[in-house]
């Protein structure tokens, strides 16, 4: 599963499930640029670490749904660090819990287009040059959100509803181009945004409390997510294109 002479663009990858991509494409050989935000900091302790696998990597700031700022951002990295062969659509926002009747337009256009029409902005600017790559992946990290379609949560729904339309239709295009294209779709995960879900949810303090009713007596790690994104750009990969892969222990 060697990613030697990759270079991969992890967005949202200055913590929790992306910082964990980050740290396992790196590990497996890969060179990251790693997207944030807003948190410099952590972004540069996440390339500190990668780098201290021995492997090249940069931060980069862009707020994903702003189609200047990728067009920005994807001719830096490639003029810096190179064509990208890996691009992981991670970066993510909740939605604030309120039903359709109470979402604010606002709400709607900012959380879908983090999830959605900034996959699509990103795909579109990394194309040209992963289809130079001897191979290309382009990785969806949706959520099991997008099967329970739960109530008071349309804008995330739909958000990772379209993403995944995205990812199955880019497939088609590209998969002459020797680019595959795959959903990841956590259920809980140990993470920040995991954390805040929970407690706004289910008023639980401790996600760890959750392990003894969870898949395997335990929640969900960053890097069980990290592990199927890897295996899935990998040359262990050979032939799944347009596929969706749920992590969250077979519930």
């Amino acid at each position: 599963m060697s990613l030697e002479g990759r270079l991969a663009l992890v967005t949202g990858a200055s913590r929790g499930v992306g910082k964990a991509i980050a740290l396992g494409l790196a590990a497996r050989g890969a060179d990251i640029a790693v997207n944030y935000a807003k948190n410099a900091d952590a972004a540069e302790a996440t390339v500190a670490e990668i780098r201290a696998m021995g492997r090249k990597a940069n931060a980069y700031q862009a707020e994903v749904e702003n189609y200047a700022a990728d067009e920005q951002m994807v001719s830096s990295i490639v003029a810096e660090m190179g064509p990208i062969s890996i691009l992981v659509n991670n970066a993510g926002i909740a939605s604030k819990g309120r039903s359709v009747s109470k979402t604010e337009p606002e709400e709607l256009m900012r959380v879908v287009g983090v999830h959605a029409f900034a996959a699509h902005y990103l795909s579109r600017l990394v194309i040209p040059s992963m289809r130079t790559a001897e191979r290309g992946d382009i990785i969806m990290i949706s959520s099991v959100a997008s099967k329970s379609l739960g109530a008071n949560g349309a804008p995330y729904n739909m958000g990772k509803a379209a993403l995944e339309a995205l990812a199955v239709t880019l497939s088609k295009e590209e998969k002459r181009h020797q680019i595959r294209v795959n959903i990841v779709a956590p259920g809980l995960v140990e993470t920040d945004m995991g954390r805040r879900l929970i407690r706004a949810t289910q008023g639980v303090e401790d996600i760890t409390t959750l392990a003894d009713h969870m898949p395997f007596g335990r929640v969900c790690q960053p890097e069980d997510v990290a592990n199927v994104v890897c295996y899935f750009v990998s040359d262990a990969n050979s032939y799944v294109t347009g596929e969706r892969l749920y992590v969250n222990g077979g519930d």
